[in-house]
């Protein structure tokens, strides 16, 4: 962690980083998941700290304001990097629960015998885009429309999807738990 608060310490000036009164904080978190791939944290910048600074908006404000008057740095660090570690866990229990929710849906379709390989040809096209239209599915899963049409048809029948529109033409369809759980703690506060 050293080397983690030294490589903070020395990229983060938040006065420098923009100079308009709006705009400061979306840009520092920005900076914050970038600094942590060049320091080779993560292997990709896809930490997502916003939640958890809003979550605990006072406290941020506080310790932000702290580092402004009075340099205390280290204070901000500990509850950036307590941040960093509550996310990360999040992030990794999103991502095993994910799986397993993949991992279930796919036996289920499996249980469908013949039936199956286009619908998991569809399952895979919802695990990469969790709210599609029938269109789109068989531009990607290249299969005709009424291919498409009647395997997200039968996903929905096993409730994995749900039609989210409500006409008749041009529908779009949600991978309902999918979205879910990647929903849980985005609600407004």
């Amino acid at each position: 962690m050293g080397t983690l608060v030294k490589a903070a310490i020395s990229h983060v000036q938040f006065e420098t980083i923009h100079p308009f009164l709006d705009g400061n904080g979306r840009v520092g978190r920005l900076l914050i998941s970038l600094i942590l791939r060049h320091e080779n944290v993560l292997h990709q910048p896809l930490l997502y700290l916003s939640l958890y600074f809003k979550q605990h908006r006072d406290e941020y404000y506080r310790l932000l304001d702290a580092v402004r008057s009075t340099g205390d740095w280290e204070a901000w660090i500990g509850f950036f990097l307590e941040g960093v570690e509550r996310t990360a866990t999040e992030a990794v229990n999103t991502a095993h629960r994910l799986l397993a929710l993949f991992s279930d849906d796919a036996r289920l379709i499996d249980a469908q015998g013949r039936a199956s390989a286009g619908m998991h040809r569809t399952h895979e096209a919802l695990r990469r885009r969790p709210l599609i239209s029938i269109e789109v599915l068989a531009r990607e899963t290249h299969v005709a429309f009424p291919t498409a049409a009647r395997a997200i048809g039968a996903l929905q029948n096993l409730n994995i999807v749900r039609e989210i529109t409500g006409r008749k033409r041009e529908r779009v369809f949600a991978y309902d738990q999918y979205v879910k759980i990647l929903s849980e703690g985005s609600e407004p506060l």
